[in-house]
């Protein structure tokens, strides 16, 4: 059995893809359900998390969005059985690709919509940098959900498919009101988002990460995203902002704005699902109503074209320096 891994350094930083082939196990233990793989989609690992768990090792294996069929279950497994096409239950109407290139991104949309905040009808979603596979599904439910959104983008290409985005019944209009090109330097991203709301403020956003320090200091890859100090000024009254930054520093003057507004920050960690088994039904619900939102195009993701195998570890490597725009699936 062939297989992609990731390779460790020295450095948690310094690490490569590389395959290995590897004997299966000679039989399915009792709660395992073993599935023929037929897609896997590719997404950034976070050394950082997986050093602080103790979890590496020298190659540790990539891949857990797949879609496939089962071939086996364990004595004990009552909810699948062999021939199931599966993510969790699959939709006929969905395809590998598709299942494979939604899940996490669609589990992510949730978390920081519903898990860690509560969009409505009554809601403005900023979504930073929304024409990624992450920001499009995001957009997507929070548009689902009856709010108005707001986008970032950082060139005129993403501008131009943010503003082609339509909803696949009903009204043709565009699914974000506003696309705020950050490439303008005549643009200001506190500015256009008070205005947009009539000087009220965003109810919720949902960043890529965020410059911790002015753009001197800050490193250059993350020059193109916004300060932590525009996001806390352009939220609402009892605004949440739902972030990916996992080293966020908040300076007095920042904590006192957030506390004056009555508003709240959380991390949105997917991982955490798999670090605690306390909400596991919750966590299954979810994967469910992802794959129910894509079987009725609610959710239309942006993927690349799948690519076989042997071109696998490219473009892992290209995922994790994030030099890729589209989704990554992998076709066996």
């Amino acid at each position: 059995m062939r297989g992609l891994y990731c390779q460790f350094a020295e450095s948690n930083e310094d690490i490569k893809f590389v395959f290995q082939d590897k004997e299966p196990p000679p039989s399915v233990y009792d709660h395992y359900v073993k599935i023929q793989v037929k897609v896997c989609a590719l997404s950034p690992m976070n050394t950082k998390l997986l050093a602080e768990l103790k979890v590496q090792k020298n190659f540790l294996p990539i891949g857990r969005e797949v879609a496939g069929i089962v071939i086996e279950v364990g004595p004990k497994v009552s909810f699948f059985k062999p021939n199931d096409e599966v993510v969790v239950p699959k939709p006929e109407n969905v395809s590998w690709v598709d299942a494979a290139g939604t899940i996490r991104d669609g589990l992510r949309a949730y978390m920081a919509l519903h898990t860690l905040s509560h969009v409505s009808a009554e809601t403005t979603v900023l979504v930073m940098d929304g024409a990624n596979p992450f920001g499009t599904i995001v957009i997507q439910l929070a548009h689902h959900r009856g709010a108005k959104l707001i986008s970032t983008v950082h060139n005129n290409e993403d501008k131009k498919y943010l503003e082609g985005l339509r909803p696949t019944v009903g009204i043709r209009q565009p699914l974000v009101a506003r696309v705020i090109n950050l490439s303008d330097s005549k643009v200001d991203l506190v500015d256009s988002c008070l205005e947009e709301t009539g000087g009220l403020g965003v109810n919720i956003v949902v960043d890529c990460g965020v410059q911790l320090y002015s753009k001197e200091d800050e490193f250059a890859a993350k020059k193109h995203l916004p300060h932590k100090h525009d996001i806390i000024s352009l939220l609402a009254v009892a605004g949440h902002w739902i972030t990916t930054e996992e080293d966020l520093q908040l300076d007095p003057p920042d904590s006192r704005l957030l506390f004056c507004k009555g508003a709240s920050i959380s991390f949105l960690n997917e991982e955490v699902w798999q670090l605690s088994y306390m909400q596991q039904g919750k966590y299954l619900h979810i994967l469910k109503d992802v794959m129910e939102k894509l079987s009725i195009a609610t959710f239309r993701p942006r993927l690349d074209e799948p690519i076989p195998i042997y071109e696998a570890t490219v473009a892992m490597e290209m995922v994790q320096k994030n030099q890729v725009r589209k989704k990554q699936v992998v076709q066996l």
